[in-house]
């Protein structure tokens, strides 16, 4: 990569370092970074001298999710293979640092050339699938220029974004060192052509087939299910953000026929003793605290999740799901909600997030920028029963209609269950 890009991957990886000193999760991630290399090479000792077949990258949780279904399809269908797992965040790293369908997970460390080079001759991967949003460009020169098979799946392209800005040359190039990029939907794909890039196929989203795994495997949570199964209405707030609280919370409180199942995006003691003060102490307890067989008292109204990997089962119990995110960065799993055939509702920063805008055309989505928005919207669903059934059947509809991209995807790159004869997994050298 030019020098200025490299500039920026190091001043990105010094303001890290300064930051760390007052972020624990930075800290984590730099920590994490430090014992990437040992890690790797310490593991292919063990079970990859050749090399790791595949390389998964995924920035954090959510992208972990759209690689998912690919990594387990190959697990069952490759099961010798050696795959490995890497992520950039904490948030996804922490979370899935234990999971089982492959064989080593570490963090990547920062895009600057000589550790891209260490971490290459440390995986020594034969092929790289990243998902998403990763574009890391001296990660994708080696890789071009090692000759190793490199695909980007479930990616989703705007008009404004640098790859079609006229000083965006050095991105672009970015997109050409990828074997094939597999896009969302048709009109990234026609973005992409009119730069010059062909070798791309318009897929969909792998997210709507890794739902739909989740709902045929989801299982009971039985303190949720008791607490729920008397409710007039229950209400789900999923990946909850305290931006997201402001807004649905006195809503809540006016509200005293509904139940709420409150899972924040990320929790430690102070965090849920704040949450459950604002609810009300009296009427909120912690998952946690709920033992088989309890019966809650009858003022009991909201139960605050405050473990992992529980969410996307949980929204098995609710009329209507509030997804967080959408005050911050973006809004978090719309799909693990609607797939319930339940409406979604979601704060403004939404516009990167092609399934917001289909599930709000459909009418299986509602958006909301403020207490009034937001107000109208959900009291329509608990008032009127027609209107809640017709939003919960158009999001079920939509997430039935959009699945089959990890078919499309797996066949293309690794001949369905047996290896095709232009894209083989390349052996692994003795």
């Amino acid at each position: 990569m030019n020098p200025l890009y490299n500039f920026g991957i190091h001043a990105f990886a010094l303001g890290a370092r300064l930051a760390s000193l007052r972020s624990p999760k930075i800290k984590k991630m730099l920590d994490g970074q430090s014992q990437t290399l040992a890690a790797l090479k310490h593991r292919r000792t063990e079970i990859a001298p050749g090399g790791f077949d595949v390389w998964f990258h995924a920035a954090s949780l959510g992208e972990f999710e759209q690689a998912r279904p690919i990594i387990e399809r190959l697990r069952r269908s490759f099961p010798e293979k050696k795959l490995l797992l890497t992520f950039f965040s904490p948030s996804g790293y922490e979370i899935r640092s234990n999971y089982d369908k492959v064989d080593c997970v570490a963090y990547l460390p920062f895009d600057t050339p000589a550790t891209v080079r260490r971490f290459l001759d440390a995986a020594k991967p034969h092929m790289a699938i990243f998902s998403k949003y990763e574009f890391w460009g001296n990660y994708l020169e080696q890789l071009h220029r090692d000759n190793i098979p490199t695909y980007i799946i479930s990616s989703i392209f705007r008009p404004r974004q640098r790859f079609f800005r006229p000083w965006g040359g050095m991105f672009r190039g970015m997109l050409r060192c990828y074997d094939h990029l597999y896009v969302q939907d048709d009109a990234s794909r026609r973005l992409l052509a009119g730069i010059g890039i062909t070798n791309v196929t318009a897929a969909g989203d792998t997210r709507f087939d890794r739902v739909t795994d989740i709902l045929a495997s989801a299982h009971r949570v039985e303190a949720v299910e008791k607490f729920t199964e008397s409710s007039q209405f229950s209400l789900i707030a999923g990946s909850s953000w305290p931006a997201d609280e402001e807004i649905y919370i006195p809503w809540l409180k006016g509200h005293p026929e509904v139940k709420a199942i409150i899972a924040p995006h990320e929790f430690d003691h102070a965090r849920l003793e704040s949450l459950r003060h604002r609810l009300g102490n009296a009427k909120t307890r912690l998952l946690s605290e709920i033992h088989t067989g309890d019966s809650l008292p009858a003022n009991v109204r909201y139960i605050i999740i405050d473990c992992f990997g529980l969410l996307s089962s949980l929204y098995r119990y609710g009329n209507a799901a509030v997804i967080g995110g959408g005050f911050g960065a973006g809004i978090h799993n719309l799909n693990e909600a609607a797939v319930y055939g339940i409406p979604v509702l979601f704060g403004p920063n939404h516009k990167k997030f092609k399934e917001a805008g289909e599930l709000i055309a459909r009418g299986g989505g509602f958006t909301f920028d403020g207490a009034g928005e937001f107000n109208a919207a959900i009291n329509t669903l608990l008032n009127d029963r027609n209107a809640l059934a017709s939003a919960g059947k158009a999001a079920g509809q939509y997430i039935k209609e959009s699945i089959g991209a990890s078919d499309i995807i797996f066949a293309d790159i690794f001949g369905g269950n047996q290896k095709s004869q232009n894209n083989q997994i390349p052996p692994q050298q003795p």
